[in-house]
């Protein structure tokens, strides 16, 4: 890693399409690094994109239990990152966001706020609400031209972990709702900009971890027969505005 100015950033995203990729809950900057840094390699964006890898410190004390503070940590970040944006990123074509588990409050706080308009979202395994694109966020739903949502019964952080803390949410915040994960179900129907499909079939067995590249450097990359691979595909297809073929 190494220090960069915000001239340098201003000139690297000016009249470029520019992607925001964030990891999720219980990751440490070691961690983002490497997924992050393999999801821009497996995206293979063409030259007139720049991807920026977003580190938030979201590092677990107890699992689930501190998930609920840790979203308020999330959304800080998310309005940082407009605020920056704001400052040094009106020469870029456009700005969209890719995200993981809990990442998706951060990007989804950030086009809440951002004074442009986003390109596009795309949620992968969000721990946020299943209604938030229409509660919560709304406002960032109406800020965004497309919003991607990808979607697996078969993620046990959320189908377990996920109502635990969202528990404990409700009980700290009284404007909180009880719902499940937009990342386990998605949405509850096709609104506005949303795109379908985005429900893994069960019979693939997505996990919550099987969306990123591996954080663990030891790990194979690239790995031709990875779950990831899908998914990631999906990520680059929704920022690319193509079509999708995959979830069926």
């Amino acid at each position: 890693m190494k220090l960069i100015s915000d001239g340098a950033v201003i000139r690297r995203t000016s009249r470029r399409d520019v992607l925001f990729a964030t990891h999720g809950f219980n990751v440490s900057m070691a961690e983002g690094i490497c997924s992050l840094a393999r999801l821009e390699e497996a995206l293979n964006l063409p030259e007139s994109c720049q991807f920026i890898g977003i580190l938030w410190p979201g590092d677990f004390w107890i699992p689930a239990i501190n998930y609920p503070f840790e979203g308020e940590t999330a959304t800080d970040c998310g309005r940082r990152l407009a605020r920056y944006c704001d400052r040094n990123l009106r020469p870029s074509s456009s700005i969209s966001f890719i995200t993981h588990s809990l990442g998706a409050r951060l990007a989804l706080q950030a086009a809440q706020v951002l004074k442009t308009k986003v390109r596009s979202i795309c949620l992968t395994a969000a721990a946020v609400n299943s209604d938030c694109l229409t509660t919560q966020y709304a406002g960032a739903f109406a800020n965004s031209e497309i919003v991607s949502v990808l979607a697996s019964h078969k993620d046990l952080v959320l189908r377990l972990a996920f109502p635990i803390g969202d528990t404990i949410a409700d009980l700290l915040h009284r404007d909180h709702a009880l719902r499940p994960a937009l990342g386990y179900g998605g949405p509850r129907s096709a609104v506005g900009a949303t795109v379908p499909p985005w429900q893994i079939p069960d019979t693939a067995g997505y996990n919550h971890g099987d969306y990123l590249p591996p954080s663990n450097r030891a790990a194979a990359f690239p790995d031709a027969d990875a779950k990831w691979n899908r998914a990631t595909g999906f990520m680059r297809r929704c920022f690319l505005s193509q079509h999708q073929t995959w979830p069926e």
